[in-house]
């Protein structure tokens, strides 16, 4: 009818924009960031099936398909690498990732804010510490000449052991300096979740007669169960990355059969010896097996009941 307005319908992800707009400007400068540093060098990727040349560029380097990988698969090194690459994962995986949901129950338990407090900001500092430091301070710590735990060693059964130079000590320091750096930090995301399970729940589970143990048994752990999933699921996604930076530290001419990594196999073939596009395609294969798990994961959370990553 003449003179009647018209009325606009807005779809429903419009509404939200409109209604939460803040909280997506929020968000915005970490988009910016992932798109940035995550999703435009993505375009990189294609070097892996170029002979890819530096003074040629991307667009005008010759197309080789399946060469590199090829040649990866075929090198006697490739079951080395992957068996190290994967152990490490594994042992990260098992020892590591348990830890912090642990930590987080036994800190929810704390009654004393003080203590608890003072307790988190004791754990959470060794993650600001770089991987240089805590090398260089387990160094010190290990080394033959002169390290105090070697001489406490030597002290109470008269024999030391170079745990920096055998091999079979390799992982066991990796994991070990992981979990002292790490474990503390990773704690935040289970305490917020924690923070969120209604303490009715507990009320009413001690008025029938539940223990501490049952009440974490109960209603704790299935309070951040879906956190543990989600997490458990992006960590699949970070599986076959060993973290460059604390491997090539720890490595030595006597641990190296058992410390090669992808991650410092593709630096020594893409940066000292100019291979780029044989490296690119060992970390497109490394990053391939990433995604293969967060997708399989992500399918056998939805089987059980979970909500999923996606």
């Amino acid at each position: 009818m003449r003179g009647q307005k018209k009325v606009i319908q807005r779809s429903p992800l419009m509404k939200d924009l409109i209604r939460d707009k803040w909280m997506y400007f929020m968000l915005l400068p970490g988009v910016i960031y992932f798109i940035i540093f995550r999703y435009v060098p993505m375009y990189g990727v294609i070097i892996a099936f170029q002979d890819y040349k530096p003074h040629l560029g991307m667009l005008n380097s010759s197309w080789v398909g399946m060469k590199h990988f090829n040649r990866f698969f075929s090198e006697p090194q490739f079951w080395e690498l992957f068996r190290n690459t994967s152990l490490l994962a594994i042992y990260n995986l098992v020892f590591f990732f348990p830890l912090p949901i642990v930590l987080s129950l036994m800190m929810n338990e704390v009654r004393r804010e003080r203590f608890k407090r003072w307790v988190q900001t004791l754990i959470y500092v060794p993650h600001f510490v770089s991987w240089v430091v805590v090398v260089g301070v387990f160094y010190m710590l290990l080394t033959t000449e002169g390290g105090i735990i070697n001489e406490l060693l030597f002290y109470v059964t008269g024999v030391k052991i170079a745990f920096l130079l055998e091999p079979e000590w390799f992982r066991t320091m990796i994991v070990t300096q992981s979990i002292w750096k790490e474990v503390g930090w990773g704690t935040i995301i289970f305490l917020a979740a924690l923070s969120g399970v209604d303490l009715q729940l507990y009320e009413a589970a001690r008025m029938d007669g539940a223990n501490r143990w049952r009440q974490v048994w109960h209603i704790t752990l299935p309070a951040i169960r879906g956190t543990i999933v989600i997490l458990l699921i992006l960590r699949l996604g970070t599986f076959m990355d060993s973290g460059f930076e604390h491997i090539f530290l720890m490595l030595t001419s006597t641990n190296r059969e058992v410390g090669e990594v992808f991650d410092t196999y593709v630096y020594v073939k893409g940066l000292t010896q100019s291979q780029f596009s044989y490296s690119a395609a060992v970390g497109l294969f490394k990053s391939a097996i990433g995604l293969v798990l967060v997708m399989g994961a992500n399918w056998m959370a939805k089987k059980f009941g979970q909500e999923g990553v996606y």
